[in-house]
């Protein structure tokens, strides 16, 4: 697929790295669900669609910079600017569908998209250390 062949190597180890941390925090958040009693199967669909979003939402947007580096100033940042607005409204979109279809539980869904921020955050405390 030549959303995948075009990936600049960076890209793709960043990727692997938030969908790691993004594996674990998911574990993790189904842990909690089952020891608070409150884990069913849509438990583990809205992980699995929030999960999915998360990490798509940021290889889409490491693809747009590893475009953008090769723009002049103005079009690389209108390019940036258009990509984000682009994956807000489609991480916008799955959250509305993951919250009204009754397949998916609702928290299960939404606090993966944080995931990706928390791996960041993670990286640069180590990073920093």
């Amino acid at each position: 697929m030549k959303l995948f062949k075009n990936a600049d190597p960076a890209v793709i180890s960043e990727t692997r790295y938030i969908a790691l941390w993004a594996l674990l925090l998911s574990a993790i958040m189904q842990s909690v669900f089952l020891l608070i009693g409150k884990w069913d199967y849509t438990v583990i669909l809205g992980n699995l669609l929030g999960f999915s979003a998360a990490v798509g939402n940021f290889y889409l947007m490491g693809l747009t910079v590893q475009s953008a580096v090769m723009k002049d100033e103005k079009e690389a940042a209108d390019t940036i600017k258009l990509s984000q607005t682009l994956r807000f409204m489609l991480l916008i979109v799955i959250a509305v569908i993951g919250c009204v279809a009754p397949i998916f539980n609702t928290i299960a869904l939404l606090i993966p998209f944080l995931f990706p921020r928390i791996a960041i955050g993670m990286k640069m405390f180590f990073i920093n250390k």
